[in-house]
């Protein structure tokens, strides 16, 4: 028979993902109220009023007058006037906040976007050379606590080479591919707890900025990128199983729609 305090313990983490949740549910509030200051600071406040009231009347012409065709129709092309005047005006703060929001993003999911690997759970290492790179004469080193699981898979067409590694034991490492005299590092978590986790290294400043937590390898070498992919993390709430950035997105809106009567924000 399931004891009371085992059922209570399911259905809290079916219901409130542990500490992933409440740190999401924290940053998304916080995130909500900052947006809403942000939009409060950089829009016309009368303006936005103005619009959403204009819009408000002619969605309400539509439902008194929704007999009368010609009306109706005036209307429609007033409503589509007006949302077009409501973007103009509440357009620009909102694109305004999208960057910082864009680069929250990037960084918040190296935590909550991917789970370590763990002991025992095998995973890829993937190499992409440049055009020409002798592959052949790629090796892999790893430290103790990490073995080769299979031979390398050399892939001569895309310029790739593929090694499958088997943890055996939780730690930090960092496996070298080792080519011409040169060494190219990788990061590579095996836990159980929230890391800073970085899936690539790569040579590209834009890949680099928006999928990686390493320093860049230098531009013109032979190793273009080394990845590992690390498991997807889903976060429990209320019985469902989210995706991080939907939840924060979904929690954040709902934050700044709460607060915007208390501090007075037209949206």
């Amino acid at each position: 028979m399931t004891s009371p305090y085992l059922t209570a313990l399911f259905l809290s983490r079916t219901l409130w993902g542990g500490v992933p949740m409440t740190l999401v549910f924290a940053i998304s509030v916080v995130t909500g109220l900052v947006m809403l200051v942000i939009f409060r600071y950089t829009s016309n406040q009368q303006a936005v009023k103005l619009a959403k009231e204009r819009l408000q009347a002619q969605l309400l012409a539509v439902r008194l007058f929704q007999d009368q065709l010609p009306v109706v129709l005036r209307s429609y092309g007033r409503i589509l006037r007006g949302t077009l005047r409501y973007l103009r005006v509440a357009g620009g703060p909102f694109l305004l906040a999208i960057v910082p929001m864009t680069l929250l993003i990037v960084q918040l999911d190296h935590w909550f976007g991917m789970e370590p690997f763990r002991p025992d759970q095998t995973f890829l290492v993937k190499a992409q050379f440049a055009p020409n790179a002798p592959l052949d004469e790629a090796t892999l080193q790893l430290p103790d606590g990490l073995v080769a699981d299979a031979p390398a898979v050399r892939i001569a067409s895309d310029s790739q080479v593929v090694w499958r590694v088997a943890p055996a034991k939780y730690g930090a490492y960092q496996v070298n591919l080792a080519l011409n005299g040169q060494t190219f590092s990788k990061t590579v978590v095996v836990g159980s707890n929230m890391p800073r986790l970085s899936w690539l290294r790569t040579q590209s400043f834009w890949e680099g900025l928006l999928s990686s937590a390493e320093p860049r390898f230098p531009k013109g070498g032979p190793i273009e990128s080394i990845a590992v992919i690390y498991p997807a993390r889903d976060i429990a709430f209320l019985g469902w199983q989210w995706n991080w950035i939907i939840l924060f997105f979904v929690l954040s809106m709902i934050a700044g729609f709460a607060f915007k009567g208390i501090l007075g924000v037209e949206i």
